[in-house]
């Protein structure tokens, strides 16, 4: 065998090695993917919700010129309000952050429909007494959790793109319609 002939391929199948690895390596460590959203200061972001239970809409930019827009997170905080208790509480923007991630992911123009946003302690534990899998502690108290869907997606695919954002928990709700979605630690179910 003559080296020289070799040498081409193992420098190619090196370079393809490398480049895989680079490829993969935003799903090897954790919040990589989210990052890269932040790697683009000045790009504005969006966001549209159509909350289910109130009937209301909501399109906004909600970061703009390196800085979230106060005025577009307060909209986005009533939206995803207690319904049930119309009690407001501040949604973490790195959320706004991760539904960014996956809308763009879906390459989608429509809303994420929003089955819950924020929960009071009462309405947490009013959902935890009728039904399994509600957690005492549950991140929507802290403003950190969504349950969406996305007309003209299905859940299954919601659920891969919220998994490959790395952005936090995901947990997969087929029976009752639904994708959750939270800024915890990764997990799924």
């Amino acid at each position: 065998m003559n080296n020289g002939e070799n040498a081409p391929a193992l420098v190619s199948r090196r370079k393809l090695i490398k480049i895989g690895l680079a490829a993969i390596a935003p799903a090897l460590i954790p919040g990589a993917a989210m990052a890269a959203i932040h790697l683009i200061p000045k790009r504005s972001r969006s966001l549209s919700f159509y909350n289910l239970h109130t009937g209301e809409s909501l399109k906004t930019t909600y970061f703009a010129d390196g800085e979230y827009i106060t005025g577009a997170l307060a909209e986005v905080n009533h939206i995803l309000r207690d319904w049930r208790e119309n009690e407001v509480k501040p949604i973490d923007p790195a959320l706004l952050d991760l539904l960014f991630g996956i809308h763009h992911r879906l390459e989608t123009s429509q809303p994420f429909q929003i089955i819950c946003g924020y929960r009071t302690p009462k309405t947490n534990a009013m959902l935890r007494f009728r039904s399994e899998g509600v957690a005492a502690h549950s991140l929507h108290l802290d403003g950190k959790a969504i349950d969406i869907c996305i007309e003209g997606r299905s859940l299954a695919n919601l659920r891969r793109a919220a998994i490959s954002m790395f952005g936090g928990g995901v947990g997969y709700y087929p029976r009752t319609g639904f994708v959750h979605v939270d800024t915890g630690r990764i997990r799924y179910w």
